[in-house]
């Protein structure tokens, strides 16, 4: 008889929950038992590690086998815990001594001739190993960039299973070949898109970020753009198609202030458990950008899946943007599902295999036609929409989400001298960039003994007693609201905006024309007031 433990992490949504793994042998017919609410993809595991051991070289007990991962009630999936199982069955088997592995947290999958392949989810992993107090990891030689991440925890990366068993049992560890395949991106993770400014879902990384010098003209959805960065304002553009929308729009995420380190393991623990970090970047400290297209279903723009949902589109777009091209062209309940994550920062997804919460804290940006054909209101452009589907295809975008929208703005089309002529007064992105921070960081200050960082976070309440605007600022803004153009949730946000656009300007508090600039963003109606792009 004999026994033997060690760990591993089952992930549920980016937390990882400790899994003690325990092998013990019997006499009795050979036969092997995997218990403690294994999915198809675990129970499969027998097969491989059984493979996995005997082409290492390590002789497979022919005795009754029992495995058990504990605690059984939380369920398990995929093939993380492949590398647990064959050393707690060597320890049981006494081929490696059983009181080297207990303290080890073990994470990887095994092919089977023995080789150690990477699996999703390293770094919220070892996270989990870490708040339980484990200081060993063993991962995957590949992931090992990945694992490091974590302070306070010692990583070994192996390549193979021969080589794991050989520095446990202090022996001469063996130079294994690397395969051929370790080098190829996993073929499961193609069409993910890759974290970074300018990037949409499946492309990959550019040498030369989008810069919003390229943009031609539009002042005024430059300036739009500006304050939505600087305060974190879901953002709208409606315009006819080639007005610039998209160009502006991916030209957002790179205005935002690097991620701070906090920011970045949440950012990267997401996309490791979608399997979507770019290869050779274990840390993700740009703000991601994510577009997904329209005909997105709902699992993958909110999260979901078979068995133990997985991150969508809001949450890989976590301290980032998200960017919904052709808003309108999106299934009314895909948008509507996109309400709560917007006031909460987090979305729940309920599913058979179990509830997942998952952080998205994203930034919206919306973009969307005037009309189907999007040629409504042009002089001269043939506009064949009747009135009705004009308002059909309106009321894709509902009330309610509009209204948590800061900023909405029409994009003209670029005339023929803005196109055409050279502006060297055009700003880059890094001198926009530049103006943002100095907001947030004023921002920052101003809110330092809170648990907010930016305008659009802080409670309207908050600003309308702790934090007040200038005497007699709001007096348009309530006017608007008793005639029933903005709705009390509008006034806050109007409130929020013009805390950013004062920050920009350099004002102490929201003056008048702050809040008369905030109101014309949110309703798009022109009140002759100053935009922010010509503020100092």
């Amino acid at each position: 008889m004999g026994f033997a433990r060690t760990c591993s992490v089952a992930l549920v949504g980016v937390e990882g929950v400790v899994v003690e793994v325990q092998a013990d042998l019997e006499p009795g017919l050979a036969a092997f038992a995997l218990v403690g609410l294994p999915d198809k993809s675990l129970v499969e595991s027998r097969d491989r590690v059984r493979a996995a051991v005997v082409n290492s070289g390590a002789e497979w007990p022919q005795k009754k086998l029992t495995v058990g991962l504990s605690p059984a009630s939380v369920p398990k999936g995929g093939s993380g815990f492949d590398l647990a199982v064959a050393c707690a069955v060597l320890g049981a088997a006494e081929r490696i001594d059983p009181r080297q592995i207990a303290d080890l947290m073990m994470i990887g999958e095994l092919g089977l001739d023995g080789r150690v392949r990477p699996v999703r989810g390293i770094l919220p992993a070892v996270l989990a190993a870490a708040d339980a107090g484990y200081e060993q990891v063993v991962v995957p030689e590949r992931t090992v960039a990945e694992a490091s991440l974590v302070p306070g925890v010692s990583v070994l990366g192996v390549r193979t299973l021969r080589q794991l068993i050989a520095v446990l049992g202090d022996e001469p560890v063996p130079d294994e070949e690397e395969s051929p395949m370790d080098g190829r991106p996993d073929p499961m993770l193609a069409g993910l898109a890759v974290p970074g400014a300018g990037l949409g879902a499946g492309a990959l990384a550019a040498e030369r970020p989008p810069d919003l010098a390229d943009v031609a003209g539009q002042v005024k959805a430059r300036a739009a753009l500006e304050v939505a960065a600087a305060g974190r304002h879901h953002l709208f553009f409606k315009g006819p198609p080639g007005a610039g929308k998209t160009m502006l729009a991916e030209r957002l995420a790179g205005l935002l202030p690097p991620l701070t380190p906090q920011e970045s393991l949440e950012v990267t623990a997401v996309h490791s458990v979608a399997g979507a970090l770019p290869a050779g970047q274990p840390l993700i400290e740009r703000a991601p950008y994510y577009a997904p297209h329209h005909s997105a279903s709902m699992p993958s723009l909110v999260g979901g899946g078979s068995g133990l949902p997985r991150p969508g589109a809001v949450s890989l777009a976590h301290n980032g943007v998200l960017f919904l091209d052709e808003a309108p062209e999106f299934s009314g309940r895909v948008l509507d599902a996109l309400r709560q994550p917007l006031e909460s920062g987090h979305v729940i997804v309920a599913r058979s295999g179990g509830v997942m919460r998952l952080p998205a804290k994203f930034l919206l940006a919306l973009a969307a036609n005037p009309c189907p054909c999007g040629r409504h209101g042009l002089s001269g452009a043939g506009c064949e929409c009747s009135p009705q589907m004009v308002k059909r295809y309106r009321a894709r975008l509902s009330g309610p989400l509009l209204d948590r929208v800061d900023v909405t703005v029409t994009v003209e089309p670029v005339t023929r001298s803005e196109l055409v002529g050279a502006d060297a007064a055009t700003e880059t992105t890094a001198e926009v960039a530049a103006r943002v921070r100095e907001a947030r960081d004023r921002a920052a200050a101003r809110y330092a003994d809170t648990p907010w960082r930016t305008n659009s976070e802080v409670p309207g309440h908050e600003l309308r007693t702790r934090w007040q605007a200038a005497p007699g600022a709001l007096s348009d803004a309530e006017r608007d609201m008793e005639r029933g153009l903005l709705t009390a949730r509008g006034l806050d946000r109007v409130l929020r905006v013009a805390w950013t656009v004062a920050d920009l300007a350099g004002h102490d508090r929201p003056l008048e024309e702050d809040v008369g600039h905030a109101l014309e963003l949110r309703t798009g109606i022109a009140r002759g007031t100053v935009m922010a792009g010509s503020l100092p």
